[in-house]
């Protein structure tokens, strides 16, 4: 008799920064939808009182904050795997501590993390993580909130806390502040090992992109070794492009001096520049170079594929930055709708864009899903389209957004004159 396959389902749904390259102020992002709106209940996955969007779309004009969001995520993914992170603070605040967040869905429960961190060198080391607190979080079905918390480490008002386990709270004001409490104590003490788990496991499930730079390995990788889903990224990248025929990984592919040394082997994630050469795309019938025949947009699809359909797969959190990068609209709608399928049973998807076409709550979006990231000369702020009334602002789910975007009337909009600046 076959058991049940359960799912692990890994999602955020909050994300706060303060004081962290653009942001200035604290800024919370809440991704949880309202299910009162009945519209495009597929794109939401819910967890007992909880619901969530697959699919968040973050809009804005340039310099306002939407790449710095993404290194928010990012910072947050390596300091819970205990990587090298980036904690740099804003460069128009007086205070050196950074303050980062995330509330998430690891499996069944609920969790919410947040450090700071304080980059004041004290004796040529810096003082680093001075706070940290996991709580965890449940909503009852009226949507209320309890937060209980599993442990609390403040070095700055001298509060340490570990949550029914009083042997190790002595530990707390000890241990070293270089990095967060689940490897500055022994994470073979069970208490610790179940925490460690959680943090890594849910980090681990991230995959972060920039389309202006999407590393190729890992569709190298899936081609080269024959993973599970080749044929699925395979199939994708054929649909992208209504040119090729097929798309493979061929060994020994004859090579131009002028683009590469024959004996130069550059490793990166152990694929070399000759494997990159050997992507190789079917044109009619006829095999060619991807790297040379095919579009700037192709390659972005062909590096993405494998990261999309990993997500879809395995349930995984992809964040892309600038995701309509050279990328024909589309196309973009097409992954967009492909995470939003009732076919997604845990994949999460956040996105940034300019493409206008995309801003759809009659065929893509619930309006939950969209967000508009604007900055004014307080700071960095953001808001979502859910927060616009059809009482106050005449935005309905029916509303043609695209519209009133050009218009002005959700963000303002820069009228760059650089006719006048060159005369």
């Amino acid at each position: 008799m076959c058991g049940i396959i359960k799912l692990v389902i890994r999602m955020i749904l909050e994300i706060r920064i303060n004081n962290f390259l653009a942001f200035n102020k604290p800024i919370t992002i809440n991704l949880k939808s309202d299910l009162h709106i009945k519209k495009f209940i597929q794109n939401v996955y819910s967890i007992g009182n909880v619901n969530v969007g697959k699919v968040n779309c973050f809009y804005g004009v340039n310099n306002v904050g939407k790449t710095c969001l993404v290194r928010a995520i990012q910072t947050i993914k390596n300091v819970l795997l205990g990587l090298p992170a980036e904690v740099a603070v804003n460069l128009f605040t007086n205070s050196l501590v950074c303050e980062l967040g995330i509330t998430f869905i690891y499996e069944d429960n609920i969790y919410s993390y947040d450090f700071k961190y304080d980059n004041t060198s004290v004796d040529n080391f810096k003082k680093g993580f001075v706070y940290e607190c996991l709580k965890s979080i449940n909503y009852d079905k009226y949507k209320n909130c309890t937060a209980q918390i599993v442990f609390l480490r403040d070095t700055i008002n001298k509060k340490f806390f570990i949550n029914d386990n009083m042997n190790l709270i002595n530990l707390l004001d000890a241990v070293s502040t270089n990095n967060i409490l689940i490897y500055t104590i022994n994470n073979q003490n069970p208490y610790i090992k179940k925490y460690y788990d959680i943090l890594r496991g849910f980090a681990s499930k991230i995959d972060i992109l920039n389309m202006n730079n999407i590393p190729i390995y890992k569709t190298i990788d899936v081609l080269k070794n024959n993973k599970p889903y080749k044929d699925k990224v395979i199939n994708l990248i054929k649909m992208a492009d209504i040119d090729i025929d097929d798309y493979k990984y061929l060994n020994n592919t004859i090579k131009e001096t002028s683009q590469i040394e024959a004996n130069e082997q550059v490793l990166v994630n152990n694929i070399s520049v000759n494997d990159v050469l050997n992507l190789t795309s079917v044109h009619k019938g006829k095999n060619v170079q991807s790297l040379v025949y095919d579009s700037t947009g192709t390659q972005k699809i062909v590096a993405a594929a494998s990261y999309i359909v990993d997500a879809i797969l395995n349930n995984r959190i992809l964040v892309v930055d600038e995701l309509d990068s050279s990328l024909h609209y589309k196309l973009t709608r097409a992954i967009i709708s492909l995470f939003n399928n009732v076919i997604n049973k845990g994949a999460q998807l956040l996105l940034t864009a300019h493409d206008l076409m995309l801003l759809d709550v009659k065929k893509l979006f619930r309006k939950d899903q969209i967000f508009f990231i604007m900055k004014d000369r307080d700071g960095v702020f953001a808001k979502s389209l859910a927060d616009f009334t059809n009482a106050n602002d005449n935005i309905r789910s029916d509303t043609n957004v695209l519209k009133r975007y050009i218009e002005g009337d959700l963000i303002d909009l820069p009228e760059p004159d650089f006719i006048s600046a060159l005369i």
